[in-house]
Protein backbone atom coordinates (compact mmCIF):
# COMPACT_ATOMS: atom_id res chain seq x y z
CA UNK A 1 0.00 0.00 0.00
CA UNK A 2 1.01 3.38 -1.12
CA UNK A 3 1.68 5.95 1.65
CA UNK A 4 0.74 9.75 1.38
CA UNK A 5 3.04 12.06 2.20
CA UNK A 6 2.64 14.70 5.07
CA UNK A 7 2.28 17.10 2.52
CA UNK A 8 -0.61 19.67 2.64
CA UNK A 9 -0.76 20.94 -0.68
CA UNK A 10 -3.74 20.48 -2.17
CA UNK A 11 -3.79 18.54 -6.01
CA UNK A 12 -3.71 20.68 -8.92
CA UNK A 13 -7.22 19.04 -9.97
CA UNK A 14 -8.69 21.21 -6.91
CA UNK A 15 -9.68 24.27 -7.66
CA UNK A 16 -10.61 26.40 -4.89
CA UNK A 17 -11.94 29.71 -6.55
CA UNK A 18 -14.60 27.57 -8.23
CA UNK A 19 -15.62 25.16 -5.67
CA UNK A 20 -15.74 28.62 -3.25
CA UNK A 21 -17.07 31.22 -5.46
CA UNK A 22 -20.50 31.24 -3.91
CA UNK A 23 -20.23 30.71 -0.55
CA UNK A 24 -21.36 33.02 1.79
CA UNK A 25 -18.58 34.18 4.63
CA UNK A 26 -20.17 33.98 8.45
CA UNK A 27 -23.47 32.98 6.94
CA UNK A 28 -24.54 32.11 10.38
CA UNK A 29 -22.42 33.64 12.33
CA UNK A 30 -25.46 35.69 13.93
CA UNK A 31 -27.38 32.53 14.62
CA UNK A 32 -24.10 30.53 16.06
CA UNK A 33 -23.64 33.44 18.38
CA UNK A 34 -26.96 33.40 19.57
CA UNK A 35 -27.17 29.37 20.56
CA UNK A 36 -29.72 27.76 19.94
CA UNK A 37 -31.31 24.83 22.25
CA UNK A 38 -33.47 22.34 19.91
CA UNK A 39 -35.49 19.98 21.27
CA UNK A 40 -38.08 17.36 20.21
CA UNK A 41 -41.57 17.01 21.29
CA UNK A 42 -43.64 13.80 21.24
CA UNK A 43 -46.30 14.34 19.30
CA UNK A 44 -49.32 14.61 21.33
CA UNK A 45 -47.37 17.52 23.05
CA UNK A 46 -46.69 19.32 19.84
CA UNK A 47 -50.13 18.70 18.60
CA UNK A 48 -51.20 20.64 21.89
CA UNK A 49 -48.25 23.08 21.54
CA UNK A 50 -48.14 23.41 17.58
CA UNK A 51 -45.72 26.81 18.25
CA UNK A 52 -42.76 27.25 19.70
CA UNK A 53 -44.71 30.66 21.00
CA UNK A 54 -47.07 28.24 22.70
CA UNK A 55 -44.28 26.15 24.50
CA UNK A 56 -42.48 29.40 25.58
CA UNK A 57 -45.91 30.68 27.16
CA UNK A 58 -46.51 27.03 28.72
CA UNK A 59 -43.40 26.56 30.43
CA UNK A 60 -43.34 30.25 31.84
CA UNK A 61 -46.66 29.73 33.48
CA UNK A 62 -45.12 26.32 34.65
CA UNK A 63 -42.12 27.92 36.14
CA UNK A 64 -44.34 30.97 38.07
CA UNK A 65 -46.71 27.97 39.38
CA UNK A 66 -43.94 26.24 40.43
CA UNK A 67 -42.13 29.08 42.57
CA UNK A 68 -46.04 29.82 43.58
CA UNK A 69 -45.80 26.86 45.45
CA UNK A 70 -42.46 26.72 46.42
CA UNK A 71 -43.05 30.26 48.13
CA UNK A 72 -46.77 29.23 49.96
CA UNK A 73 -44.86 26.41 52.11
Amino acid sequence: MKKRSANNELREEYDLKSLLKEGVRGKYARQYQEGSNVVVLDPDVATAFPTSEAVNEALRLAMRLARLSLSGK
